[in-house]
């Protein structure tokens, strides 16, 4: 809402410049100090282009140009000053707005960066929970894994019972072992 109401005002800025431009020119050739001011201004612009101009031609330089007459002077001064004025209007409206979309395009900036660094961030805590589950995971197998062992000793504990004739727990070098047999004795 705000962009176009700013372009509608430069518009308006631009629009209105114009037929303060041709006021100033109006008034310039009235008030006698600022007339003298730009008949020099003018004097000294037609001096230059019609140098320049030469020069394009190929004509001589040197020669003598002509001033212009007092009335022609103060008309060509006026409108030099009205169209400077526009575009002194139009040049620092040009230079607010690309400073204005320059301040636009660092805010934006700013909020990509905060949004790449949360994302860092949030990747980075994805890493650790990833991390996280994969120790839990691999405590998990290690857990069926030691299941696993465990039966499988257990089927071999039971497979050496049936090739011999004693218990495991009767070795007479196990201290513990005489310790339960003792104890299952008094018991009886």
């Amino acid at each position: 809402m705000v962009l176009p109401l700013f372009k509608l005002g430069t518009l308006a800025l631009r629009t209105i410049s114009k037929p303060i431009a041709n006021r100033l020119k109006k008034e310039a050739g009235l008030h006698p100090t600022f007339r003298q001011f730009i008949i020099n201004i003018a004097q000294a612009n037609h001096r230059f282009t019609t140098t320049v101009q030469r020069r394009l031609y190929g004509h001589a330089t040197n020669a003598l140009i002509r001033p212009l007459d007092e009335g022609r002077a103060v008309q060509l001064a006026s409108e030099l000053f009205g169209e400077l004025f526009v575009f002194t209007v139009a040049g620092i409206l040009l230079i607010y707005e690309v400073h204005r979309s320059s301040r636009a395009e660092a805010r934006k900036e700013e909020k990509r960066k905060q949004e790449m660094e949360a994302l860092k961030q949030k990747n980075k805590d994805l890493e650790r929970e990833l991390e996280v589950l994969k120790y839990r995971q691999s405590a998990q197998g290690r857990g069926y894994l030691d299941f696993v062992k465990l039966w499988h000793a257990g089927i071999r504990v039971c497979q050496q019972m049936e090739n011999t004739s004693t218990h495991p727990l009767e070795d007479t070098d196990n201290s513990e072992n005489d310790f339960l047999k003792d104890n299952s004795r008094k018991k009886t």
